[in-house]
């Protein structure tokens, strides 16, 4: 049998990781497949850049051409990263009748359906499992080995830098800005971090698991977002006090005939195993009514995690090629699930207030969330400022909804007494 082409479209960290196994290990891997896998050509932009592992020369190339127009490229790995160039370069290889592997999570989230139908009418595979969570697996399953149950809940910690950002805050009360340094300087953080700490990067990776789990169209647009910017660390300690951990958590839940779909910090109860989740690790909770729950853990980033998934990925679709078929992983979007808005979901609350020191500000607290239907389950008085006369209450709700909380909100920093409602964090349970 001939060689398997391979053709490599970056050469960044997670790229040089993923050419530095194909080329270091190409004897075992070929072994694997039962035919020889060959890297053919590297896109590059700069082919004298210095690199973290030696690449022979004549595999890199600028000219995208080189890879995309090359009859004996079979497989081309996507690893530019971002929605553009990275979109067309998948669509030209599809169009070519080449297959494709990526860890594009971005691209996927947002035109992954359309992807696969254009590789379905050219009769190759586009796969995608480094895509959320870099080293584990956890896309196959969802497809493949959960596909009798009926996924109802799907809660994950999908960013690892927002993961050791929260934890720093919650174990060495730094705060954020002082964390987000630190991630910074480790190279967990990126020099503008706003992918990360807003959300963005788990609002795609939901959208994706999502998608799969409950077989719907999940649109990043769909999906609430709210970053970590705004926490505070003793809202931490209070949390643990209460029995909380405070979480980025990306949330997908069936709620009767809709769904939920969400990225947001949380309080998230110590004996739950999301809340052990700390530094840059990920995890992905997944409930289903046959299997129960399952949670798949492990790093989620990084050049070696995502490089051990993307060849994974090229191994499964070389080993389709070398026994004459193609298996491609579909997304069955095959139901019309819509997506609640924000305003309708229902969870508790966390609430900590800047009050005056004065009697009659808890009456004034409690009528204003009876009124907007919001049941107080816990009131805390935490600290008191005797010079500036004011207090920190803290307030724990029973199920409320979301509207009426923020409509409570509003109101409640219209009062008199109230200094500002300094935090406001939802409760998942």
């Amino acid at each position: 049998m001939r060689d398997i082409g391979v053709g490599l479209l970056g050469l960044g960290v997670v790229g040089s990781e993923v050419a530095h196994v194909l080329l270091d290990r190409a004897e075992r891997l070929s072994e694997q497949v039962g035919a020889s896998v060959a890297l053919r050509r590297v896109l590059v932009r700069d082919p004298n850049k210095p690199r973290p592992h030696p690449f022979p020369q004549e595999l890199l190339t600028t000219n995208p051409d080189d890879i995309f127009d090359d009859p004996s490229t079979d497989i081309v790995i996507e690893l530019v990263g971002g929605e553009q160039p990275a979109l067309d370069f998948m669509r030209r290889a599809i169009s070519a009748n080449k297959h494709v592997v990526t860890a594009n999570k971005e691209v996927i989230a947002k035109n992954g359906y359309r992807l696969l139908s254009l590789a379905a009418q050219h009769s190759v595979d586009l796969r995608y499992e480094a895509s959320v969570c870099s080293g584990i697996p956890v896309l196959s399953p969802l497809q493949q080995d959960l596909a009798a149950n009926e996924i109802s809940t799907i809660r994950a910690i999908v960013n690892g830098t927002t993961n050791f950002i929260l934890t720093k805050m919650a174990k060495e009360d730094l705060p954020y800005e002082d964390a987000l340094r630190l991630a910074q300087e480790l190279g967990y953080a990126e020099p503008d971090p706003a992918n990360d700490v807003e959300g963005i990067d788990a609002l795609y990776k939901l959208a994706i698991l999502a998608s799969l789990g409950f077989h719907t169209p999940v649109r990043p647009s769909d999906v609430y977002r709210e970053g970590i910017t705004s926490l505070d660390p003793k809202d931490f300690t209070y949390a643990h006090e209460l029995g909380y951990a405070v979480k980025l958590l990306a949330i997908a839940r069936q709620r009767g005939d809709a769904l939920e779909a969400r990225v947001h910090p949380a309080l998230t109860p110590l004996d739950n195993q999301l809340a052990t989740v700390d530094g840059v690790f990920n995890a992905v909770q997944i409930e289903g009514d046959l299997v129960g729950t399952l949670v798949f853990y492990g790093r989620g980033a990084g050049g070696g995690p995502t490089s051990s998934t993307v060849v994974a990925d090229v191994l499964t679709v070389a080993r389709h090629i070398a026994m004459g078929g193609i298996i491609r992983p579909r997304m069955e979007l095959n139901r019309r699930i819509p997506v609640m808005p924000m305003a309708d979901i229902m969870t508790r609350y966390y609430f900590r207030l800047s009050v005056a020191d004065q009697p009659g500000v808890l009456a004034q607290i409690g009528r204003v969330l009876g009124e907007h239907e919001v049941s107080i389950s816990a009131v805390i008085q935490k600290e008191l400022d005797p010079e500036a006369q004011t207090a920190q209450v803290v307030i724990l709700t029973h199920p409320s909804r979301e509207h009426s909380v923020q409509s409570a909100v509003a109101e409640l920093e219209a009062l008199p007494l109230i200094n500002r409602v300094s935090a406001l964090i939802r409760v998942e349970h």
